[in-house]
């Protein structure tokens, strides 16, 4: 296990904040970012005067969410502040732990805030390196390449279209039980299987639900971090890996790169998937659940579609996954929401769908075929 895990000033998150979900009209993007930060810093028991970084993370395809327009908006005057093109909240927690590691700062809250739903933002675009040549495919929306991604499962490994459905249905049933969800009515494999097709073989719920909302957390050090409001959250593992080669890596639609990530991050932790109680997954599309299952070493490859048919990923199952119903479910908030639903787990304050005993969680996030990141989080001392 690395020493950035270990001692007095190991990254310790202390607070965690959520907005509503959905629409807020008349809100913008910054001013929803704020609130959560407000939310977050509560939770922590902290003031404005006692945060000393910030890290911010853009809107996709815009210049909305920089630090300086944040800082600004919450009175904040920070030592170390810095923005992410891409923070989902993986990549924006990775930052902060080495920033607190390195000295640059002792308390940072992180967050991000969209109003992506009410202002209509188009989601029609390829991006990333390679988006030119996605344009000229007609690959215009992730659905597309998720797409071909399931189909090239199927054709190696047969995995049906029914199978992927459990997905869909199993963070649904979390949803249910979850007040900041936007789907909350139960999805039953049957009503899955009857709606209308959207890109073959997707259907509505294997894609996210755009939303306005926002979220925060607080990053300090193990030894501030006991002084404070609630249970610390020890981050105990990370690990990244990019593939901005895109479709030059080997089958590249398999994202087997994630591998790389997993290997990391395990050893990083000094743990492996058995040792794990809640586990969420970054969810564009429900395609990237089967993925990771897989290349995170939760059930063999090729076996994904097996292991969410038979119930696993449910409420009741042997790996509770995204408890808070997924982007799928939930709302679209790059991931961030998985996180606060994993602190909220680890605290034993998500209510209904508590997950009975958790201790550590891990979060798997992705930006679409481009590069991966994953944490462990736990309220164990020493794993």
């Amino acid at each position: 296990m690395s020493e950035l895990f270990r001692g007095a000033r190991r990254p310790t998150i202390a607070g965690v904040g959520t907005t509503a979900q959905g629409e807020l009209p008349g809100q913008g993007a910054n001013q929803i970012a704020v609130a959560a930060i407000k939310l977050a810093l509560h939770d922590a028991g902290l003031r404005p005067a006692d945060i000393d970084g910030l890290i911010t993370c853009k809107n996709l395809r815009s210049n909305i969410g920089t630090d300086e327009q944040i800082a600004m908006l919450a009175g904040l005057n920070p030592k170390y502040s810095a923005t992410l093109d891409y923070g989902t909240g993986n990549f924006s927690l990775h930052l902060a732990a080495m920033a607190i590691a390195a000295g640059l700062a002792e308390t940072i809250v992180l967050c991000y805030g969209t109003n992506q739903r009410s202002a209509r933002k188009p989601f029609g675009t390829p991006v990333g390196g390679g988006a030119d040549f996605q344009r000229v495919s007609g690959l215009v929306h992730v659905a597309g390449p998720a797409a071909l991604a399931f189909n090239r499962h199927s054709h190696l490994y047969g995995t049906t279209s029914e199978q992927l459905g459990w997905v869909s249905v199993a963070q649904r049933e979390w949803a249910a039980m979850n007040p900041l969800a936007i789907f909350r009515d139960l999805l039953t494999i049957d009503d899955y299987l009857n709606m209308p097709i959207w890109v073959e073989p997707l259907r509505r719920p294997d894609l996210t639900m755009i939303s306005d909302g926002g979220a925060a957390l607080v990053l300090t050090t193990a030894e501030r971090a006991k002084h404070l409001a609630k249970t610390p959250v020890y981050v105990a593992g990370m690990a990244e890996q990019t593939a901005l080669r895109g479709d030059q890596n080997a089958d590249n639609l398999l994202r087997p790169w994630l591998a790389q990530v997993a290997q990391r991050l395990w050893a990083s932790a000094g743990i492996g998937p058995p040792d794990v109680d809640v586990l969420f997954i970054q969810d564009a599309t429900s395609v990237w659940v089967l993925q990771m299952l897989e290349w995170f070493g939760f059930c063999g490859i090729g076996e994904s579609g097996a292991f969410v048919a038979d119930g696993n990923t449910r409420p009741g199952g042997s790996l509770p996954v995204n408890t808070n119903g997924g982007q799928l479910s939930e709302a679209y908030m790059w991931g961030w929401l998985h996180l606060a639903e994993g602190i909220r787990q680890l605290r034993g304050e998500a209510g209904s769908r508590q997950v009975e005993g958790a201790q550590i969680t891990v979060d798997c996030s992705s930006h679409d075929f481009l590069k991966g990141a994953a944490s462990v989080l736990t309220t164990l001392e020493q794993l």
